[in-house]
């Protein structure tokens, strides 16, 4: 079983993102497992909160769930043509203390998605996601990429995707990335 843990980089309800990441969940094949995570809870990074309290139990949940899945799928907005400062952040905590990178991120295999009102589908925001995710040691998967534009008309008031062809396209970004993080 190849499990998969999908971080939405949102923290707004209807977000495209966490719909995006829904819908995902029934189309992954029979061998795969998703489950979401959110962002709710992590503060903003301060290293003196962490040098005072340590870890906020948001973070040190989300590392737990990180290190039990075999990969890790962001499903990445975009503000203003690159990373939403929520979803860095979150990265940033993560990635404390620095020791931890290797046992937390160091070979994950890691995919990013994600979907936009806009017309490019967050093209900027996967880009620069790539130097975050190369300096913390992960293996990127580089053989598909899904940016969904015009998010509005994508999915329903439900959430749900109101186009087959994009069901189509999710089903097979996400059973590529199961392959690349089943061969390990």
């Amino acid at each position: 079983m190849v499990k998969i843990l999908g971080i939405s980089g949102s923290l707004r309800a209807k977000s495209f993102n966490t719909a995006l990441l829904r819908a995902a969940q029934p189309l992954c094949g029979p061998d795969t497992q998703l489950e979401i995570a959110t962002l709710h809870g992590i503060p903003l990074y301060d290293a003196d909160l962490e040098s005072r309290e340590g870890l906020p139990p948001a973070v040190v949940e989300l590392k737990a769930r990180i290190t039990a899945c075999g990969g890790l799928l962001l499903a990445t907005p975009e503000y203003n043509n690159g990373i939403p400062g929520v979803f860095k952040n979150a990265i940033d905590w993560l990635s404390r203390p620095p020791a931890d990178i290797p046992r937390i991120f160091g070979g994950r295999p890691v995919a990013v998605m994600g979907a936009s009102p806009g017309n490019f589908g967050t093209i900027l925001a996967q880009n620069s996601w790539l130097s975050v995710l190369r300096t913390l040691g992960t293996r990127i998967w580089t053989g598909g990429r899904l940016m969904i534009p015009h998010a509005a008309q994508v999915f329903g008031e439900d959430g749900q995707i109101l186009e087959e062809a994009t069901r189509v396209r999710l089903r097979e970004f996400l059973a590529g990335f199961a392959r690349f993080v089943d061969e390990g």
